[in-house]
């Protein structure tokens, strides 16, 4: 066997659950994608005054695809094409990162670079890795699409289109890993990457042009500054063009080619973005391993935070606006109202954003206890347990971290909840709906913060992969679930479904009791498991 396949095959059986996981989940949300499309808007005219809704609205073409047509086909593209690509982009930037800068955190990049393989072998395995993986999501994604009955052409499109959306974030990934020093600034500059383009796709199809029978938009240039914009430009179900695709491809092939010339010119365990000098002495603040955790993840924090209070803020001041169009579209107040199951418009509206509020609550929490398998894998823990601190007490910093972040990014949501609704003179009773939601979504969140504790005690190195997909389910389910028309069980599945909401002025606690359950019995499972758990020092 060839020193590149041996190093392929090492690649491919180290993701094979994960990447399998990201694929699955991807080609299910485009194939229910289309039983909601048809089941909610079975007409043409249902499909037009949507899309009519969205163009008077610009705030609907921030969440939503490229309106291109009534069609079936072309309306099932405006409404999941941005998210299936989002799926393939972060699948994408995880295996980037996760098999350069981590490695090369963790030893095994310099071990491979005293073989013949050398340095750069081991980054042409992960880039052909990375390319095989989004083509097998495209492919499984296409097929799920042309089961539904969809033209058969579109739905290679659309899945080329996510794909290739993939492919341009294994070039982001990387190099992002060739500039920054640790796996967790790679990651975090690769996320404000994927926000930020998102955004600017956004951006440019809410100041678009539309034609005359409002079912199609001509997107302003932002729009061309971003991946997803360019999954977009394809219209798959409409005109079915394949240059933006392989456009995204090249983009990606090409920025592949810079990390690896950036990877020939630095020095191993450099870095082209130095790192930040830490202080000679520590700050009293820090005399504790506590204290040695929220160091650690501060700033992620105030990333969620921020994301948190932009949530907040939107749910007590678009519902004026959503209720405005929903005079004229009645189905745009039935999208917010399925989410939501229930509820007048402005408690559906808040509703939707907080469950939104949870899923980022969700992220921090994840992320925060995330960073003890990393520790322990990049050798960081080790010097603590030395000290008199105890694997029970080390785990159970992180996941008091993990719950106060979430608390911290709900609490910023709620406070710009009600500054929202103190500027717009909204209704008294809502100041109750925003704290009923907040706490409820705090509660599913938190639920995540044990669920990565106990993966991270039962099955750890499936720590990250595992619980972020967890995690991307919940969302898929509770998020889209409603919209979807999937059945009541599976949405209920979802911790972000079945939190406590507000109907019509009285309190729905729903799942809350079963949530708090869970939160105790994986707590006392996590600490309990972590006291005959040993400690690993490799990944």
């Amino acid at each position: 066997m060839s020193r590149f396949a041996a190093l392929l095959r090492q690649r491919i059986r180290r993701d094979w659950l994960q990447v399998l996981l990201w694929v699955l989940g991807t080609a299910l949300m485009a194939y229910a994608g289309y039983a909601g499309v048809t089941q909610s808007y079975a007409t043409d005219a249902d499909r037009h005054n949507i899309l009519a809704a969205a163009l008077a609205n610009p705030v609907i073409l921030m969440f939503r695809g490229l309106p291109s047509g009534a069609s079936e086909g072309g309306f099932l593209a405006f409404e999941i094409l941005p998210w299936l690509a989002i799926l393939a982009a972060l699948m994408s930037t995880f295996l980037a990162v996760r098999h350069t800068r981590a490695d090369e955190e963790a030893g095994r990049s310099e071990l491979l670079a005293a073989t013949p393989a050398a340095r750069t072998l081991p980054t042409v395995a992960t880039i052909v890795h990375g390319v095989i993986a989004n083509v097998v999501l495209g492919v499984v994604t296409a097929l799920a699409l042309a089961a539904t009955g969809l033209p058969a052409g579109g739905s290679w499109l659309a899945g080329a289109a996510a794909g290739a959306t993939g492919v341009a974030f294994v070039g982001i990934g990387l190099v992002a890993a060739q500039l920054m020093r640790t796996s967790r600034g790679a990651n975090a500059l690769t996320i404000w990457v994927l926000v930020a383009t998102f955004l600017l796709r956004g951006f440019g199809n809410a100041a678009g042009t539309p034609n005359d029978d409002l079912t199609r938009v001509h997107s302003a240039w932002p729009a061309w500054l971003s991946p997803f914009g360019w999954a977009e430009q394809a219209r798959p179900y409409d005109q079915d063009l394949w240059w933006p695709v392989l456009l995204a491809a090249g983009v990606g092939v090409v920025l592949a080619a810079v990390a690896t010339v950036l990877q020939s010119v630095r020095d191993m365990g450099g870095s082209f973005v130095a790192g930040r000098a830490g202080r000679a002495h520590a700050r009293p603040a820090l005399s504790s391993a506590h204290a040695l955790v929220w160091r650690e993840a501060s700033g992620s924090i105030v990333g969620w935070a921020v994301g948190g209070a932009i949530a907040g803020i939107l749910a007590t001041t678009l519902s004026g606006i959503v209720d405005q169009v929903g005079g004229q579209n009645p189905a745009v107040v039935e999208i917010i109202e399925k989410i939501a199951q229930g509820g007048s418009i402005d408690e559906a509206v808040i509703t939707v954003f907080f469950t939104m509020l949870g899923i980022l609550a969700g992220c921090a929490a994840v992320q925060t206890v995330v960073r003890a398998r990393q520790d322990e894998t990049h050798g960081t823990a080790e010097p603590v347990l030395a000290s008199p601190v105890g694997r029970v007490r080390w785990l159970g910093d992180y996941l008091i971290v993990a719950t106060c972040a979430a608390a911290i990014i709900t609490a910023a949501a709620i406070a710009t909840g009600c500054l929202g609704l103190a500027a717009t003179g909204g209704d008294a009773d809502l100041y109750r709906t925003v704290l009923v939601v907040g706490f409820g979504q705090w509660v599913a969140a938190s639920v995540f913060t044990v669920l990565t504790g106990l993966i991270f005690v039962l099955l750890p190195r499936a720590t990250i992969g595992l619980s972020w997909a967890l995690l991307l389910v919940a969302m898929m389910l509770g998020m889209f679930g409603p919209l979807l028309g999937m059945p009541e069980w599976t949405v209920n599945v979802s911790p972000f479904g079945v939190a406590p909401v507000v109907s019509h002025g009285d309190v729905d606690v729903r799942g809350l009791w079963w949530l708090v359950l869970a939160i105790a019995v994986g707590a006392v499972a996590s600490v309990t498991g972590m006291r005959r758990r040993q400690l690993a020092s490799a990944g």
